[in-house]
This record gives structure tokens, C-alpha cells and sequence, in this order.
């Protein structure tokens, strides 16, 4: 029997040097969007550091103080050594899902080194009910939708891990085509797309594009030529390029 296909959301941005406190309100702001998505969303634990060790953290509802301490303790350094605060900050954290229905958040922040980027990847179910029910264009959108909202990244992804596995053109490009995807307005202006892409504003902060209403799947050959022809036309438009050097 093969193994289902996996999918994953991620909002992407370049450097930006912000506080432990900046960081948390963003993550508050995105924790509370991402309830909103979808019950099985609406709950978080953070993962303890060092080594994953510790007692349980609820992150829900999410609290400004307790984010920004988790933030404060998120920064990377060498063992014994200083903090290196260019790298950013990083909290992890996981739901109480087991099986098919763990899943987990990463939210990097603050980063401001040259040549680095700053994240949010967030892994969702694999199957079931709740898989079932997440895995949707509607959903989806919302998902990405309040990582852009939340975070204003340059670029933001829902999108399958085989898909991003099988085109090697989106192992050399810094910006992958999703299911669902989000560019900044800075990036440009989508042009037309083939039926059935859907396009849609975040607000004034950039667009939606959905390749499909029903669950994009590689196994599909037509999704897959989809894709590929978006891909074509957003790169004649200029919109794949790699993140900037500020953000």
C-alpha cells in the first residue's frame, strides 16, 4: 500500500531584525489566526530547549508575556557561549496529536544575517478526519493567509512534499509554487492564469493563488501540468526570484 502524500504550509522572509517581544506579538497574532482556521489548529505546546527536555508549555491562548520569555530563550548560541543574536530566534512547538495527527510549528524570527531567511513551517496531518478536513483548498487559504497577515513574509507555501520533491527546478529557486501560494506586492503583479487557478488579495499586503479546488496531488498529471505552466508565467513575470536582501 503506498504511503499517502504529505503536505506542509511555510511563510518565508528575508532578513529583518526584530526584538523577542516583536517576534512574540507576530506569533500571538498567528497563533490566533491559525485557531481560527481549524479546530485541530487551536492547540500548542512549545518544545522545551535544550534537547526537547522539560515540562509541558501550553502556547494557547497564546500570551505575549510567555512567547516573548520563549523567544528571549530561543535565541541560537554555541554551547557555554554567547548568544548570537543575528541568527534570530526560534520557537518550536506540537500539538497533542499522535500518529497521523501529530503535528508540528517552527517560527524563526528576528534573523537578520546576510545571506539568511526567517520562517514559518508549520507540518499538517497525513490522514484520517482531521486530515481530511484540513487538507482543503479553503482551509489552506486560511492558513496561508495568516501566516501573511501575521508574519509579512516575502513568499508563503501550502504545498505537497512530493510535489517539491519531483521538480528539480524548485530545488535551484529560492521561492516554490504550491497548492496554495502567497507573494508579497512588493514581488510584483501576478498576471492571468489558466482555469482553475484562483487568485485573491491578503488585504493590500499581496495575493492568493490556488492551482486547484480539489487536493492537489502528483499523482494527478494534470495538476502537475497545472503547476507547471503557473510556474512558467509567474517566472516570465518575474515573481520567482530569490528573497531580497532586506525585508
Amino acid at each position: 500500500m503506498p504511503y499517502p502524500e504529505t503536505y506542509y504550509a511555510g511563510a518565508y522572509w528575508g532578513p529583518r531584525q526584530e526584538s523577542a517581544e516583536a517576534c512574540a506579538r507576530r506569533a500571538v497574532a498567528f497563533l490566533d489566526l491559525l485557531a481560527a482556521c481549524d479546530p485541530f489548529l487551536a492547540h500548542w505546546n512549545k518544545i522545551p530547549k535544550p534537547r526537547g527536555r522539560g515540562r509541558k508549555t501550553p502556547l494557547m491562548p497564546p500570551d505575549l508575556s510567555i512567547l516573548t520569555e520563549a523567544y528571549r530563550r530561543g535565541v541560537n548560541r554555541e554551547p557555554g557561549g554567547p548568544p548570537i543574536e543575528d541568527l534570530g530566534l526560534t520557537v518550536s512547538a506540537y500539538n497533542d496529536g499522535i500518529g497521523e495527527d501529530f503535528v508540528s510549528l517552527m517560527m524563526r524570527c528576528g534573523s537578520y544575517a546576510k545571506g539568511m531567511s526567517n520562517a514559518c513551517v508549520l507540518s499538517l496531518p497525513s490522514e484520517g478526519e482531521n486530515a481530511e478536513r484540513v487538507l482543503t483548498s479553503s482551509v489552506l487559504m486560511e492558513v496561508v493567509r495568516s501566516m501573511a497577515l501575521a508574519w509579512a513574509p516575502d513568499w508563503a507555501v501550502a504545498m505537497s512534499h512530493a510535489y517539491r520533491d519531483m521538480d528539480d527546478r524548485q530545488d535551484t529557486q529560492d521561492m516554490w509554487l504550491g497548492w496554495v501560494t502567497y507573494l508579497a506586492r512588493h514581488r510584483g503583479t501576478v498576471p492571468p492564469l489558466p482555469a482553475p487557478v484562483r487568485i485573491e488579495p491578503v488585504e493590500d499586503k499581496g495575493m492568493l493563488i490556488v492551482l486547484t479546488p480539489e487536493r492537489f496531488t502528483v499523482s494527478n498529471p494534470e495538476h502537475v501540468a497545472l503547476a507547471r505552466r503557473v510556474r512558467e508565467l509567474l517566472d516570465r513575470a518575474g515573481l520567482l526570484r530569490p528573497l531580497r536582501g532586506e525585508s
